[in-house]
């Protein structure tokens, strides 16, 4: 009876350290983005972390007429030296890299977007 339950409970941490591994430390995706860089912000109640936005011009083609349409790419950065490169960089169009989480730590960001390196300001 004891050592059964020593397994189940060394079976549920493992599941549980499998989950919290996949929800927040794997890297799920990994790409660039580009477009206006329009703010990064220092903020936080507990955990202070730098927030930013991008805002990404494109065209949308439905229904037989074009729009011009623009989406968000909010995304987390946390090198400090990354961070106050794009301060400066406001208004500008830039290149980033970014890794993707499937789930953000409050420590790392509030965003599931993680910006870790700046290609291109132009």
């Amino acid at each position: 009876m004891k050592r059964t339950l020593w397994l189940v409970a060394v079976v549920i941490a493992a599941a549980l350290a499998a989950f919290i591994y996949f929800r927040f430390y794997f890297v799920f995706g990994e790409g660039v983005k580009a477009g206006e860089l329009n703010f990064v912000v220092y903020k936080g109640y507990v955990f202070k972390t730098y927030e930013g936005k991008a805002i990404q011009a494109g065209f949308n083609a439905k229904n037989r007429t074009t729009a011009i349409q623009s989406y968000e790419f909010e995304f987390s950065i946390t090198d400090k030296e990354i961070a106050d490169s794009l301060m400066r960089c406001s208004g500008k169009m830039v290149e980033l890299h970014y890794r993707e989480y499937l789930g953000a730590l409050p420590w790392r960001g509030q965003q599931k977007y993680i910006v870790d390196r700046i290609l291109a300001v132009r």
